[in-house]
């Protein structure tokens, strides 16, 4: 597995490559429709409550990690500690999946997000989704209860200091 993870502030410069991986089908089957995930992706480049990341290692770009202030999106997950922050993914490259390097580079931006000030990270995959549940739990994250999201229900997971 390469490593180690380099999260980048993602630019205008990224779209582009932000647009071909949402039309992958290994990203599309959870993110669905691509133009509409691309337009709220673009939309959310100068939000000021959301952090966006183009997930690298050496070899290169492989993937988006966007993290926001919980209280700032009414995302439905309930009363969160001030300063909690979500995090949402995908990895773009078709060639990284399934190789551990979900829940390395979770483990590794979380283990940073809670290093500086964040007393926790929470995180909605679809409870579906086993390969996303697992590297969450993997990463460190513990499965709290199901959630109501404008996505449809989620499994909210928690991860703390």
């Amino acid at each position: 597995m390469a490593g180690p993870y380099r999260f980048r502030p993602m630019t205008s410069a990224d779209l582009p490559q932000i647009r071909r991986w949402l039309a992958l089908p290994h990203v599309r089957e959870w993110w669905g429709d691509p133009a509409e995930q691309y337009a709220l992706v673009s939309g959310d480049l100068d939000a000021p409550a959301m952090d966006q990341f183009i997930v690298a290692t050496a070899d290169g770009d492989f993937g988006y990690i966007q993290c926001y202030d919980v209280t700032a999106w009414d995302s439905g997950f309930g009363s969160q500690p001030e300063g909690t922050r979500g995090i949402d993914l995908f990895i773009g490259d078709p060639g990284m999946v399934e190789h551990g390097h979900g829940a390395a580079l979770v483990r590794a931006f979380v283990d940073e997000r809670l290093a500086q000030t964040a007393p926790r990270v929470v995180t909605d995959p679809d409870p579906t989704n086993g390969r996303a549940v697992r590297a969450y739990e993997k990463a460190g994250f513990r499965k709290a209860h199901m959630v109501d999201t404008p996505d449809g229900a989620a499994l909210l997971m928690i991860r703390e200091t």
